[in-house]
């Protein structure tokens, strides 16, 4: 059985790739933007994922893979439900930096 980490390094490698054949697929995606609907941050859609209903930027999809793997999760609904808090302080970050903007 492979260990923990082995499955984690195995999985950087496998979405560091998706992300790369996306841009080399069409490099414009690597500057499109969209919102994370688990961690709730504006991320690249290079190498991104939808799951379902669901869009996984990279860093999530490496998370969402790995407890899969690691039968952590059963499904990306319990993924999306775990990352709530992460997805709270994306919003207070991002109301915080637009009250900023809108002072200057």
């Amino acid at each position: 059985m492979r260990s923990r980490e082995d499955v984690v390094k195995e999985m950087q490698l496998v979405v560091e790739q998706m992300r790369l054949d996306d841009i080399e697929e069409n490099p414009d995606c690597e500057n499109e933007y969209f919102t994370c609907d688990a961690c709730g941050r504006t991320k690249s859609l290079a190498g991104s994922v939808q799951y379902g209903a669901y869009r996984l930027c990279n860093d999530c999809v490496l998370l969402a893979e790995v407890g899969f793997e690691l039968g952590q999760i059963k499904d990306i609904e319990e993924l999306i439900n775990a990352m709530e808090d992460k997805r709270l302080e994306a919003d207070c970050e991002f109301i915080k930096n637009e009250e900023k903007r809108l002072e200057n």
